[in-house]
This record gives structure tokens, sequence and C-alpha cells, in this order.
């Protein structure tokens, strides 16, 4: 079995997010489902990883801090993530202010509205499971899954 290089795995993190990425714009543009202002911030980390993944498959000497980089991030978007889930699930108030204020009247609509940060948005309808739930466990596997490839024998040295 042949080892996965760093260059390799620096351009899977990178398609990791990008896929992740993906699958949010396919549920806002495609299904039509309307993404809260928790949901925008949970796209930043995927953003980064793609962009530390890009750093990391040009420049192979940075692609070890690069990847630990973006375990780092993707814990970081967890964080995010769990805050996400804890206001759907109305153990605790969203810490964006736009996220507890009183809806607008019809006359001081947005342009764009967003939907409510405490209420779950499902991509697949019968499944009870929110995209922040999926945001989740996605970040979580992708820092799992990179942790684990710098943590491989001939990778301890990057951490």
């Amino acid at each position: 079995m042949n080892k996965v290089s760093v260059q390799q795995a620096c351009l899977l993190a990178a398609l990791a997010g990008l896929a992740a990425l993906g699958v949010a714009y396919f549920g806002e543009f495609v299904e039509h489902l309307v993404p809260c202002p928790l949901c925008y911030i949970e796209r930043w980390p995927y953003r980064i990883i793609i962009l530390l993944g890009l750093i990391g498959a040009i420049a192979p000497r940075v692609g070890r801090p690069a990847l630990a980089l973006a375990v780092l991030t993707m814990l970081g978007d967890d964080v995010i993530a769990f805050v996400h889930i804890g206001a759907e699930q109305h153990w605790w108030k969203s810490p964006l202010p736009e996220c507890n204020i009183a809806p607008l009247s019809m006359g001081a609509m947005p342009l764009r509205p967003s939907a409510s940060c405490d209420s779950p948005v499902y991509l697949i309808h019968g499944l009870p499971i929110s995209f922040a739930t999926m945001d989740f466990c996605a970040a979580l596997s992708i820092a799992g899954l990179i942790a684990a490839y710098l943590m491989s024998s001939g990778n301890r040295r990057a951490l």
C-alpha cells in the first residue's frame, strides 16, 4: 500500500473543505434552504482549510504545519457547530445578536432574509439531522482524519 504524501494529504484536505461547502451551497441554492447567520460563520473554516490545503500542496515544506492548522481550524468549527446545535435545541440563546432580535415588520424586511438560529434546517427530509449537526460531524471527521495522518508512523514530527 502506497503512503499518502504530504502534498496529497493537503489536496485531500482542500477537497474535503470544497465538498462540505458544496453541500452547503447545494442546500442553499438548489434546495432553497435559507441559512441563518451562524450557518454563514460555519462555512469560513472550510474556506480556510481549502486555502491551507492548496498552500501545503504547492509548498510541501509547509504542508505539515498547514495540516496541523487545518486540524485546529476544524476543531474551531466544531465549537461553532456545537454552539449552533445548542441554540437549535434551545439549550441556550445564540451568541449572535441578529439571531435574537424580534421579528421584523414587513416594511423593514431585509433584501435577503435569513433563517432563525434556533430553528434547525434539515437537508434530508425525514432525517432529523440538522445542517449544524452534519457540520459538527463533518468537521470532527475531517479533523480526526488529518490528525490521524499527522500522527501516523513517519509523520510524528509534524505536530
